[in-house]
């Protein structure tokens, strides 16, 4: 579905806010710009010719070499990326979308990177945004109920981050 028509005609409509493409990809995927992720996805879900009326998972990908010398020779800097997988119940295609955010607001470590929720336009995503803030520490602005799912309310850290250090114990329960 993700082909070069579809992006052409959202560069079109939203400029710079759509900000890269990989269309070669086994999943191809479209990149937006935070800014502009509420105004494609509205688009993207209300354009009869699109409708993509069905947001199957939100996934927090932590972009970081805790080796140094892996780091020295990357070709990318240390970020998060927000993945939204979409769907069209409709025309039966599908679409990936990717948000880039940096791994910290700020470059302030233990800030969480933000984007805004999408949890009004697709229910799905409540409980999929909520994961991801759970797991990967990315803080979705407007959510209703943005809360931790997976881990208890009192849990320090966001385990899928790269960085993450395991507990030694919680509440007197020793781990491995």
């Amino acid at each position: 579905m993700a082909g070069p028509t579809l992006v052409d005609q959202l560069k079109t409509k939203f400029g710079e806010k759509i900000s890269g493409a990989n269309l070669e990809n086994i999943d191809p995927w479209i990149e937006i710009s935070p800014d502009g992720l509420l105004e494609v996805c509205r688009h993207l879900r209300d354009e009869p010719s699109l409708a993509f009326d069905y947001l199957s998972c939100i996934s927090g990908v932590d972009y970081l070499h805790t080796d140094e010398k892996k780091a020295a020779k990357s070709e990318w800097q240390p970020h998060t990326e927000v993945v939204y997988h979409l769907y069209s119940m409709k025309h039966k295609h599908s679409l990936v979308l990717k948000v880039m955010l940096p791994r910290w607001r700020d470059n302030e470590p233990g800030e969480l990177p933000e984007v805004p929720t999408v949890s009004h336009l697709w229910s799905t995503a409540d409980w999929h945004e909520r994961e991801v803030y759970d797991l990967s520490g990315v803080y979705f602005t407007g959510h209703p109920n943005l809360r931790r799912i997976l881990c208890p309310e009192d849990w320090v850290g966001h385990p899928l981050r790269k960085d993450y250090q395991m507990p030694l114990e919680y509440h007197g329960i020793r781990g491995r």
